[in-house]
């Protein structure tokens, strides 16, 4: 075998390592234990939903949401991002999500972390696509969807 073929081989291994089920599920599950919530399991007809939706903002890209029947975020950037980046960037919004009013604050957006760490969510799908203008979209569907105006996430 040659040495191209062997390097082409462990880049693609390390590309597809970095957004299995487990990556998704790892990166969901770690927001998910810091605020004492059960772990998601991985279910085959949220990505079959999830697939069929990248599928559709493959050609724009657009941060639209799929108006369907789980919860679900959205990311995207012009790199190609990877499952930790994605979960990652819902994480993030921890830092606006207040406890104690149940809200966010500034302004800013919360609702993509409260997702991740819905209690009563207990299944996630995620798909992945390069669109037309080279960005990455990563969606992830959730089941039962969360983020009920009132309730608290945990």
């Amino acid at each position: 075998m040659s040495l191209l073929l062997v390097c082409l081989m462990v880049v693609l291994q390390l590309a597809c390592a970095q957004n299995s089920p487990d990556d998704f599920l790892k990166a969901h599950n770690t927001g998910r234990a810091q605020v004492g919530v059960p772990p998601l399991a991985w279910k085959e007809s949220l990505v079959a939903y999830a697939q069929d939706y990248a599928k559709q903002r493959s050609g724009d890209c657009a941060m639209k949401h799929s108006e369907g029947p789980y919860g679900e975020n959205l990311a995207k950037g012009s790199w190609d991002v990877n499952a930790k980046e994605a979960v990652q960037m819902w994480l993030d919004e921890k830092k606006f999500y207040d406890e104690g009013s149940n809200s966010c604050t500034g302004g800013e957006m919360c609702g993509h972390y409260t997702q991740v760490v819905w209690k009563d969510s207990t299944h996630v799908g995620c798909a992945r696509t390069k669109c037309s203008n080279g960005w990455t979209f990563v969606t992830c569907n959730y089941d039962p969807p969360g983020n009920y105006v009132g309730e608290r996430p945990y």
